[in-house]
C-alpha cells in the first residue's frame, strides 16, 4: 500500500447548506488523510454515519468528475435541500424564496467546490449525485426483498431459472441474450443493502436519445437512474450501512449502444396543440378579452410543447404561474388552466402526478400577484369615472 498522504481542504464550519452565500462563511483548515492510491475514500457496513472527514473530500471529488451533487438527510436517502414537496412551498427556504417559486433537489446539485464545503462541513450529510445533470445514466441491481411472511421474492417467469436470484443475476442473463458480454468493466459502487451500481456515460450529441429513469424495463429488479434521477453515492451510509465504491478511481464507461437501445423511450406520437377557445361575459362575450385570454392560453401551452428536454418541468412552471396570475386577477378559472396545463404536461411526457404538483406549485405562486385584464369584471379599473 502507498504511503498515506495528508490533503489540507479549506472547510467552512458555519452549520449551512448548499444555499449558503460562500463568501459570508470563514474558512478553516481540516486536515483530511487519504490513500494516495484513492480519491474517494469510503466504509462498508459500518455502523451509524460515515464522518465529515470521508465526506468532504468525497464530494469534492465527484464534483472534481463533473457529477452534480447534492446532500441528502442525515443516514437516509432522501434528500436534505428542500425539506418539502413542490406543492407545499411557501418561500420559507431560501433558494425558493429567491427564485420566486419551488428550487427541487435536481437544481441545487452542484459542481461548486465552495458550495460542497459549506454543506459538508455543516453535517454528515449523505451524498446524492443527480444523474440528469451529470451525465450519467446509473444501472441500479437490486436484491430480492422478503414480503410480510418473511419469504423471499421469488423470479417471474421470465428470469425463474436456475442460479437466478438477484438483479446482478438478471442483468447478466439479459446481456447473455442479447449476445453482449455484460458491461462489468465500470465505476461500481455497491450499496448498503447489498445490490450494485453501474455507472455509464449517457449518449451525447444532437441524435441522443434523453434516458430517463426506469423500474423494471431491463429486468426482474433491475431499475436505472438518468433525467430526473439522482443515486446515494460512497461512502453515504443509509439506515447504518455504508456505500463502497469497488475501485474508487475508476472511470465511468460509456453507455453501451445496445443498452441505449432498450432503454430509449418510445417516441410520442406528433402532437400540435389544439387552439383553445373561451367563453367569457355570458352571451356574445367581450371578444378583446377573449382574444387576449385565447392568446394567453395557446402561448403558455405552446411553450411547453416547445420545451427542449429537461426543460419541460420548468416550462409548465413557468406556464402555471402566468396563467394563475390571471387566474387570480378572476379573467381566468382555475380549473380551464389546470386541464390545459395538464393535457400539455402529459403529452410532453410528464407523468400526472408530477404535473399536478407543478402546476399547482406554479398558480399557488402566480396568485400572489394577479394580473387584471381591463376588461373583466374582477379588473381594479372597471367601473372606475372616465
Amino acid at each position: 500500500m502507498r504511503d498515506p498522504v495528508a490533503l489540507v481542504f479549506p472547510v467552512d464550519l458555519a452549520p449551512q447548506s448548499l444555499d449558503t452565500d460562500p463568501s459570508t462563511v470563514r474558512p478553516t483548515p481540516l486536515e483530511v488523510t487519504v490513500n494516495r492510491a484513492s480519491t474517494l475514500p469510503s466504509t462498508r457496513g459500518t455502523a451509524g454515519t460515515t464522518r465529515r472527514d470521508q465526506l468532504v473530500p468525497a464530494a469534492l471529488a465527484y464534483a472534481a468528475r463533473g457529477w452534480h451533487v447534492f446532500p441528502l438527510r442525515v443516514g437516509d436517502k432522501r434528500p436534505a435541500f428542500p425539506d418539502h414537496a413542490a406543492d407545499r412551498c411557501t418561500g420559507r427556504d431560501p433558494r425558493c424564496r429567491r427564485a420566486g417559486r419551488h428550487v427541487t433537489w435536481e437544481e441545487r446539485a452542484t459542481t461548486d467546490p465552495a458550495r460542497i464545503r459549506a454543506a459538508w462541513t455543516s453535517a454528515p450529510y449523505g451524498i446524492g449525485i443527480a444523474t440528469g445533470p451529470s451525465g450519467l445514466l446509473v444501472i441500479d441491481l437490486d436484491q430480492p426483498k422478503p414480503d410480510r411472511g418473511g419469504a423471499i421474492e421469488r423470479p417471474p417467469t421470465e428470469f425463474d431459472e436456475p442460479g437466478i436470484t438477484d438483479g446482478a443475476d438478471v442483468f447478466a442473463a439479459r446481456c447473455a441474450r442479447a449476445g453482449h458480454p455484460a458491461p462489468l468493466d465500470t465505476y461500481t459502487v455497491s450499496t448498503g443493502s447489498g445490490g450494485t451500481h453501474l455507472y455509464f456515460i449517457a449518449p451525447t450529441g444532437p441524435k441522443a436519445p434523453e434516458l430517463r429513469c426506469t423500474a423494471g424495463h431491463l429486468g426482474w429488479l433491475i431499475d436505472t437512474r438518468a433525467h430526473g434521477g439522482y443515486v446515494v453515492a460512497a461512502p453515504s451510509t443509509v439506515a447504518g450501512r455504508a456505500y463502497l465504491a469497488d475501485d474508487p478511481d475508476a472511470g465511468a464507461a460509456p453507455l453501451p449502444g445496445w443498452l441505449a437501445d432498450a432503454l430509449t423511450p418510445a417516441p410520442l406520437p406528433a402532437q400540435v396543440p389544439a387552439p383553445i377557445n373561451l367563453r367569457t361575459g355570458g352571451a356574445g362575450g367581450n371578444e378583446r378579452m377573449r382574444a387576449y385570454l385565447e392568446s394567453a392560453m395557446n402561448g403558455a401551452v405552446q411553450a411547453v410543447h416547445a420545451a427542449p428536454g429537461g426543460q419541460r418541468n420548468r416550462a409548465v412552471y413557468g406556464a402555471a404561474v402566468q396563467l394563475g396570475q390571471l387566474v387570480a386577477g378572476g379573467a381566468l378559472t382555475a380549473e380551464t388552466v389546470r386541464a390545459a396545463l395538464l393535457s400539455a404536461a402529459i403529452t410532453v411526457g410528464q407523468s400526472e402526478a408530477e404535473a399536478v404538483r407543478t402546476i399547482a406549485s406554479g398558480m399557488r405562486n402566480g396568485a400572489g400577484r394577479p394580473r387584471y385584464v381591463p376588461d373583466s369584471p374582477a379588473s381594479p379599473a372597471r367601473g372606475r369615472a372616465a
